[in-house]
């Protein structure tokens, strides 16, 4: 099959990851060439050559200086990202019958869904986050062979008002992440933004008596020089932004994750990933995350409460780690993922087709 793929055009498709998006799109990507099927990624510069796909170039744009002087200008950055995607949709709606059988669409930018109507193509998009006004709008004017995924059972019915989007859990290659010995600190990856929750980590951490490994990216200054560096030490440290090699490790020797987010996840793949590596999980009763993770490969603990993730966190690093390498083979299965995708996107290009 000829597929195109509408990436995220913020941060390239590399390791080290921005985020859970970029690193779905790159497993995703990888699966689906490595069972033969043709693909062409839109995607930020700087993506992972070794992906072995085509690569639509991200349409550069600078405003001019009338335009920056406008009083009620976009940010340069917002100009760039919808420039891409509108020459990309454009470009589509010219031509992507000609070269693809389907487009999936896994960014969240609205365009791709409301251009969605000028193709002779299907596209799929992947619904990564709770409903928000942009891509509602999008939505409410998309084409008719528009079709949706979720990455979750939570996201799907956040979503139910306005769509009958197929769940299609994210999955996590347990070929690549593979169990590890635990036995050392906790530890928490992920962004580290006031939204994933990294302080409630330390505090809970500490009220736990557990040390504590912080991992991944800064994107908020303010928060990690105010909220983070002051409690880092011998107790709490701070490992940088891993690559993934790197990050797999740690994992697999941690006692368990802390998972704590400040809002409804719609997925939580670091669950997944810490579950591949037979990390049992502590985490907030929040999103899709009691969809991942049972009582013999986690806990979870009301949102917001310190003192009960506490709780958690003990009894989570204590759990069977071949318990949690078991859920994520059977639930969180990368394989599984990519075999609901495949089928999905062979049956809407047979119906256009036969359209």
């Amino acid at each position: 099959m000829r597929l195109c793929i509408i990436g995220p055009s913020r941060f390239p498709i590399s390791e080290p990851f921005a985020g859970g998006l970029e690193a779905h799109t790159h497993a995703l990507v990888s699966a689906l060439t490595a069972r033969g099927h043709d693909i062409t990624l839109f995607a930020a510069a700087g993506s992972d050559p070794e992906l072995r796909v085509n690569f639509l170039d991200v349409p550069a744009f600078e405003m001019s200086r009338a335009a920056r002087s406008d009083v009620g200008a976009h940010p340069e950055q917002w100009m760039a990202e919808h420039h891409a995607y509108l020459s990309l949709m454009l470009d589509l709606a010219e031509h992507g019958h000609e070269n693809y059988d389907a487009v999936l669409n896994t960014s969240i930018h609205h365009l791709p869904i409301a251009m969605s109507r000028m193709l002779r193509v299907p596209l799929i998009t992947t619904l990564h986050t709770p409903p928000v006004g942009w891509i509602e709008s999008a939505i409410r004017v998309r084409g008719a062979a528009t079709r949706f995924i979720a990455v979750s059972s939570h996201t799907r019915n956040a979503w139910a008002d306005l769509v009958d989007a197929t769940a299609i859990l994210n999955g996590v290659d347990t070929r690549r992440w593979q169990q590890g010995p635990g036995g050392g600190s906790a530890i928490w990856f992920g962004r580290i933004v006031p939204e994933k929750g990294t302080d409630l980590a330390i505090q809970a951490a500490k009220a736990a008596g557990i040390p504590l490994d912080l991992a991944g990216p800064v994107h908020d200054n303010h928060y990690f020089d105010t909220e983070i560096r002051p409690h880092l030490g011998a107790d709490v440290r701070y490992l940088g932004h891993l690559d993934h090699s790197q990050l797999r490790r740690a994992v697999q020797g941690a006692s368990a994750a802390l998972v704590t987010p400040r809002w409804d996840e719609p997925y939580g793949l670091v669950a997944a990933e810490a579950l591949a590596a037979g990390t049992p999980v502590a985490a907030f009763d929040r999103g899709a995350l009691p969809e991942i993770l049972t009582p013999d490969c986690g806990r979870l603990a009301r949102a917001d409460d310190v003192g009960a993730l506490a709780v958690a966190l003990r009894e989570a690093s204590v759990l069977d780690r071949n318990a949690a390498r078991r859920r994520a083979e059977t639930f969180c299965s990368h394989e599984r993922m990519v075999d609901e995708y495949e089928a999905l996107l062979l049956e809407a290009s047979q119906r256009m087709a036969a359209a």
